[in-house]
Order: structure tokens, then sequence, then C-alpha cells
């Protein structure tokens, strides 16, 4: 069960993936720099590896000192707020 704690605007959740499985992550969701840090994956990357949670979170950190500990956020309340299909679509008219 991940680690999950909230303030006054997020809710927070961290996720800690197996170690052995950072070595099958592509290398494009690497930092450039060699550290072995994961950048900050949208989430069709993070859902693409195999991370699965509801609606709402966003990736915004990673523990340098454990990659292998990804940090999330969501709005807090959000599924009070949006319900089970989350926020709801863009409807303003699409410019031609």
């Amino acid at each position: 069960m991940p680690t999950r704690y909230s303030d006054d605007l997020f809710e927070y959740r961290h996720v800690i993936l197996p170690k052995q499985m950072l070595r099958l992550i592509p290398r494009s969701y690497f930092e450039p720099d060699e550290s072995g840090v994961l950048r900050i994956l949208s989430e069709a990357e993070w859902r693409g590896i195999g991370i699965t949670q509801s609606l709402g979170w966003e990736m915004y950190a990673t523990h340098a000192p454990e990659p292998h500990i990804l940090l999330f956020r969501r709005e807090r309340d959000y599924q009070e707020k949006y319900g089970p299909h989350g926020k709801p679509a863009d409807s303003k008219p699409k410019k031609k």
C-alpha cells in the first residue's frame, strides 16, 4: 500500500517500484545526466510501465536517493469533486 498524506491543497502518495523493475524501464524515461533518476513521467508513461491508480494523480517528483520511489499528488477531495470519471473534458468549441 502506498504511503499517503495530505496538506490543504493536495493529497500525496509514494509508489515504490521493485528495484529490479528500473532495469526494464526505457532509458528515455530517465534524466539525461546518467544519474539513474527517473524524470517526471506523463500519466500515459507511468501507466504504461504498470502503475495503476485512480484518476487525478500526477507524478511530481522522484526521490533521488532512492530512484525506485515515485512521488504522486492530486487535488485534495478529487473524487468527491469530480466523481469516478475524473474532471470533465474541455467543453469549449474547437476553433477551425
